[in-house]
């Protein structure tokens, strides 16, 4: 694996487990955590798969 490979693997279960702390403090509606870890996971997997 390259190190984009790896800081994205990293940052992307970082950004997920954010966006789930986000949803229980009440900051974000469901659909918001909902949309933030698609699309976060979405284009980590782009990203992940043309390097």
């Amino acid at each position: 694996m390259t190190d984009a490979q790896v800081g994205l693997a990293l940052a992307t279960p970082i950004i997920v487990a954010f966006a789930i702390a986000l949803k229980r403090m009440g900051v974000l509606q469901g659909y918001s955590s909902f949309a933030a870890v698609l699309f976060s996971v979405a284009i980590a997997a782009v990203l992940f798969l043309q390097q």
